[in-house]
């Protein structure tokens, strides 16, 4: 075969990068607010720096599920739009801001009703399981403010990228960010002639820049009127043919992720109980960096449902098929380069971090070299889910996610925890390989080609 079937011409790389370099930038910017706040709780020692990351596992879960719903709209958002189909794109933006704040009011029982059974459950044997949940509850419990303006925020944001507007996002974010970073300065640490709220501190700036946030996106929308745009008073004009449409198509994408996302809060926890405050702050740590270079699956998500699920919203099937071969391999070859550059990323650990323990920057360092050799794969496996979702196949995600996960990943992880004494570093290394079996469950379930339809012919058949 020639070469331009498993890769396609430049001119259609530089769509996507167009189209996924904004996304990415968005994300590099939410990222470095994540490090900042890493860098700057860092500096008051291990314990409280483990108060605030075991909490943030369970925001982890509740933005996992968010983006699952965003992802599930963004499936018919990117169709509508290759249309110039406004109301069935409002109709998709009121299913996300509905399912968002859902998910707001059960993450917010959690939160205030169960917080320390939630992070005991998470920190598991760890020998400073008490102290780190003391620092962690209030810090819980501040962050369910932050939940609404995220909610909306997120939907407005996604809504953008989804329908080919990625700049906007891009610049909310960087005055976000600006915002979170000087609040962080003067709560964390009492600068200016505030209080010393320490992890506390980076809970209040957290919100103020959430809430400034969202106020810029609403007045962004309310000015541009894009497509999507809804006015506050036909919010509840809901299509609920097409709603629960959405609902049967997400489904399944809700099972993978969440079945994806309580795998690795069940394997963090089982980390965190091999040690103390240093193995939690080392690992948050690491991830703190590798979170950079993951920002390249959104910009792989959007850029495959913008190019592909425009294709498929137009009718035009041949087309997508074979543009969704140039994504995954384009994909593959962009992981190798991700990969250099994040092992490249380790001389920021004495840097940003040098006010952990040895032990702990020990541990980063180890993650982030593992972490590293596995983005290529990593890379190429999100292509291939976001090949699926853009024509809505969900079944997919359930294949790899659940098969895997429930059959290898859990099963391994239990295995090497009861009869090995190896830390939590070489354990994920272990038991990651299950991800090559995913990329060849995922292969032979894309050959299916269940996802090259059109989703726009019926909105609510």
């Amino acid at each position: 075969m020639r070469l331009y079937l498993h890769l396609g011409p430049l001119s259609f790389y530089r769509k996507a990068v167009l189209i996924a370099v904004p996304v990415m930038f968005q994300g590099l910017i939410q990222t470095l607010v994540s490090l900042v706040d890493n860098f700057m709780v860092a500096g008051l020692g291990d314990l409280k720096m483990s108060g605030v990351n075991v909490t943030n596992q369970f925001m982890f879960l509740f933005f996992i599920a968010l983006n699952t719903a965003m992802i599930a709209g963004g499936i018919f958002m990117s169709q509508f739009n290759g249309v110039g189909d406004s109301k069935g794109m409002g109709q998709v933006f009121r299913f996300k801001l509905f399912t968002g704040f859902f998910l707001v009011l059960v993450m917010s029982v959690c939160a205030i009703v169960f917080p320390e059974e939630l992070l005991e459950l998470l920190l598991n044997k760890n020998v400073q399981k008490n102290e780190i949940v003391a620092e962690g509850v209030p810090y819980f419990k501040l962050m369910t403010l932050t939940f609404i303006p995220i909610i909306v925020s997120t939907a407005i944001a996604s809504s953008l990228r989804e329908t080919g507007r990625v700049v906007p996002p891009l610049v909310i974010s960087i005055c976000a960010t600006a915002v979170n970073t000087f609040f962080n300065w003067i709560f964390i640490y009492g600068n200016l002639g505030a209080p010393r709220m320490e992890i506390r501190g980076a809970a209040v700036a957290t919100i103020i820049a959430r809430v400034v946030e969202l106020l810029l996106f609403i007045c962004f929308i309310v000015k541009t009127k894009p497509g999507f745009f809804i006015r506050i008073t036909t919010l509840f004009q809901m299509d609920f043919g097409l709603f629960f449409k959405i609902l049967r198509k997400s489904g399944l994408i809700l099972i993978s992720e969440l079945s994806w996302a309580v795998t690795e809060i069940i394997m963090t926890a089982v980390y965190y109980g091999r040690g103390g405050a240093g193995i939690v702050s080392g690992l948050s740590a690491a991830w703190a960096i590798a979170n950079i270079f993951m920002i390249a699956f959104n910009g792989i998500h959007t850029a495959t449902g913008v190019l592909i699920g425009g294709r498929l919203g137009r009718n035009e099937l041949s087309e997508a098929r074979q543009e969704a071969r140039w994504v995954r391999n384009g994909s593959f070859i962009f992981g190798l380069g991700l990969c250099l550059l994040e092992l490249c990323s380790i001389i920021l650990i004495p840097v940003v971090f040098g006010n952990l323990s040895d032990n702990a920057r020990d541990v980063c360092r180890m993650m982030i070299i593992v972490i590293s050799v596995y983005m290529p794969v990593w890379s190429y496996l999100n292509a291939q889910f976001a090949v699926a979702r853009s024509g809505g196949d969900a079944v997919m995600g359930a294949w790899v996610d659940l098969s895997i996960n429930s059959t290898l990943f859990l099963p391994g992880i239990f295995l090497l925890a009861m009869f090995t004494d190896l830390g939590p570093v070489e354990m994920y290394a272990i038991v990651k390989t299950t991800d090559f079996v995913k990329v060849g469950i995922a292969m032979w379930q894309l050959k299916k080609e269940r996802w090259v339809r059109n989703l726009t012919l019926s909105k609510s058949s």
